[in-house]
């Protein structure tokens, strides 16, 4: 089985193997040794509808490589070298030929939230001094307005997947225009010049138009993080991977470059009610995928499990395939089929990132013969910091730093809680013209992320929440409500949950919000009152108060069945939600 990686291993950090492979320079040279190596592999699976109708389009590497070079001469010929190239729309191999081809020597990618109001896109090529702008056709109203108002430095719209015509360009056309250019023998994108330190990608942090921040990276911070990555895993030619996470996220675009080094494909996933459907469809092998998502599909294969009266075996089969493991026999993958069978059949490897993934979960998967592990970055760290791996482990952690990355914890409690920060190449340039928010992160060389955490006596790093979040007592206690999520979440009628401390007289009372499952209560409680529901479930926030000190009990319990106001990446936009409570 084909794969870029040197087969030998070197312990470089205690406890962990870490892999010796190939740098590159940039992202273009790296994934020419992929079109080298895998050709004839599929890069991308595309499914097709027309009515009721459904077929499924393969890209080879080799067509993909071919529409990149005819893409990059056309947008070169366009007028754009050098210049700034936003991106809008869902996950697609479009998405995916647009962003690659512009990082591989076009110019700036301008990746943006497909989520946006009309407002906030429009502010956002604004400041981005977009050039051009690459789109899906449900954005064509707003792509109208803007060209109509001529208050912006855009001065070409290229639509992705219709023809609007009325002076509007189609990807389409604008490949044709490529391929007639190759032809010819224009080789200025062919030979383009790449400089991997200077910015490359202009991303936007998550927030309104004018709190959000925009992250230069370069080029050598993509690659630098893709060489970490597959320093500490490994990904084969024949895994398939779903591009869940949005590609405009961070998190997102680099499993996307990251996987086509490996010769992988990728398949896109068609909704969160669709994920199972789509793990099955595709036989999908690899995951990158946020908390939310990951214990949500864990709570329903152990609700199964429940109902078929199995609860206690499963737990007696894991003691006796974990006891085998130790002895270096591996039967997960065989006693726990059925399970994984559920989950496509072939799913090895899943990786959260973004918040805390209940350790709990990711036990149970690895239990079952799926690897399991957590990660831990931002955007403006291209975006991870540190990971473990198969040979690393430890639940609740983030893993340890990546090779090449340093971190330490700045200003530790008495605990050993304190600011995480970190230096290595992965790290931004800075925020796009402001120079302020740039000086207040990056610091002698070191980025001070906003978060706090703590490393174990075998340096495994635990992060407890961000330093915004922390809900500070009148008595100087701190309480990371992550903390406290976590296990509230673990409740099995518990979709999501949002820990704040409400304003009492001149402190805070510690209060938690419940969004429950109404299918699960339904099914479990039926005829249960809103009074009574509200009664069960503090009876079990008073058990989880127990496990705590008592300045880290919940005294005021909010419930309700309205899912909460969510990121693109399903993370709760904490302040908006107490805003929407009023508490």
């Amino acid at each position: 089985m084909a794969n870029m990686r040197d087969v030998s291993e070197v312990d470089m950090k205690p406890k962990r193997k870490v892999y010796e492979i190939k740098k590159y320079r940039d992202y273009r040279e790296y994934l020419n040794s992929a079109f080298e190596m895998y050709p004839d592999n599929i890069a991308f699976k595309v499914k097709e509808k027309e009515g009721k109708e459904v077929r499924y389009k393969d890209i080879t590497y080799s067509e993909f490589k071919d529409d990149i070079n005819k893409l990059g001469t056309a947008l070169i010929n366009l007028g754009f070298k050098d210049k700034r190239i936003a991106v809008i729309g869902k996950n697609s191999y479009e998405w995916a030929l647009t962003y690659i081809t512009v990082l591989n020597g076009v110019g700036v990618t301008v990746p943006l939230d497909k989520g946006l109001t009309e407002e906030e896109i429009i502010s956002l090529l604004e400041r981005g001094k977009s050039d051009c702008v690459i789109f899906e056709s449900p954005y064509a109203d707003i792509m109208k307005k803007i060209r109509g108002s001529g208050n912006n430095s855009l001065r070409e719209f290229i639509c992705m997947d219709a023809n609007l015509g009325d002076g509007f360009k189609t990807l389409e056309e604008v490949l044709e225009m490529g391929r007639q250019l190759l032809d010819s023998g224009d080789k200025k994108y062919l030979e383009a010049e790449i400089n991997p330190e200077i910015m490359a990608s202009i991303v936007f942090t998550s927030g309104t138009t004018s709190s959000s921040k925009a992250a230069m990276l370069s080029n050598k911070n993509f690659v630098s993080n893709i060489h970490d990555i597959f320093s500490i895993i490994v990904i084969y030619d024949t895994d398939v991977y779903m591009a869940f996470l949005p590609f405009h996220h961070t998190l997102g675009s680099i499993g996307l470059l990251a996987m086509l080094t490996q010769g992988a494909e990728i398949v896109f996933c068609d909704g969160l009610r669709y994920i199972q459907q789509n793990l099955k469809e595709y036989q999908v092998s690899a995951f990158l995928c946020v908390p939310l998502l990951i214990e949500s599909m864990y709570k329903k294969i152990m609700e199964e499990i429940d109902k078929q009266g199995k609860t206690k075996l499963i737990k007696i089969m894991v003691k006796i395939c974990n006891a085998l493991l130790k002895v270096g026999i591996d039967i997960r993958r065989k006693v726990f089929k059925q399970i994984i069978d559920s989950l496509g059949g072939k799913l090895r490897f899943m990786m959260s990132g973004a918040a805390p993934l209940d350790k709990n979960v990711e036990k149970g998967y690895n239990d079952f013969g799926i690897l399991t592990i957590q990660g831990y970055g931002l955007t403006e760290t291209a975006p991870v910091l540190s990971g473990e791996n198969e040979t690393a482990i430890r639940y609740g952690s983030c893993g340890f730093p990546l090779p090449s990355v340093d971190i330490k914890i700045d200003n530790p409690n008495s605990d050993g809680v304190g600011e995480i920060v970190a230096r290595g190449p992965n790290v931004m340039i800075g925020y796009y013209e402001n120079k302020e928010a740039t000086d207040e992160v990056l610091k002698d060389g070191w980025f001070y992320t906003g978060d706090l955490g703590y490393f174990d006596k075998d340096g495994f790093l635990f992060v407890t929440s961000r330093k915004k979040n922390v809900i500070v007592l009148k008595n100087g206690k701190n309480i990371y409500p992550e903390e406290l999520e976590t296990l509230v979440n673990s409740l099995p009628y518990v979709e999501e949950s949002m820990v704040y401390g409400k304003p009492k007289g001149d402190d805070l009372l510690l209060s938690v919000k419940v969004v429950y499952n109404e299918d699960y209560i339904k099914e479990k409680y039926p005829g249960i009152s809103e009074e009574g529901l509200k009664e069960m479930i503090w009876t079990d926030i008073k058990g989880i108060n127990k496990q705590m000190p008592t300045y880290k009990h919940i005294k005021n319990l909010v419930v309700t069945n309205e899912p909460m106001i969510k990121t693109t990446t399903q993370k709760v936009k904490r302040f908006e939600e107490i805003k929407k409570d009023n508490v």
